[in-house]
């Protein structure tokens, strides 16, 4: 069993940046295909980014304004966002699984998540 603990949220005016991280419990990622998805208010649930190994993902959203690494040791991924925008506002969670292939955006094999950290944007 794996337990994700996001961090980091929190409110930002437009054009800032902000840091989410998130932490498996007792274990490291190296073995675990790490991803961050959304969910604002009233949407589905939309795919941010994705980490195994050494290659990374993202999804249109963060392209060229979010970066997604991982610390030497495999315990933390983080998530830096930067220029935020309003539409960026949402619920953020962190998810992992064994492995995923190259269906990084696919939430359903993901089979562990965080509770979340909300992520509000003001314009």
């Amino acid at each position: 069993q794996v337990q994700l603990v996001e961090s980091g949220g929190g409110l930002v005016q437009a054009g800032g940046s902000l840091r989410l991280s998130c932490a498996a419990s007792g274990r490291t990622f190296i073995r675990y295909t790490v991803a961050w998805f959304r969910q604002a208010p009233g949407k589905e649930r939309e795919f941010v980014a994705a980490k195994s190994g050494g290659y990374t993902y993202y999804g249109d959203s963060a392209k060229g304004r979010f970066t997604f690494s991982r610390d030497s040791a495999a315990i933390k991924v983080y998530l830096q966002m930067n220029n935020l925008k309003p539409d960026d506002t949402a619920v953020y969670y962190c998810a992992a699984a064994s492995s995923v292939g190259t269906r990084w955006s696919e939430e359903a094999l993901y089979n562990y998540w965080g509770q979340g950290t909300q992520v509000t944007v003001s314009s």
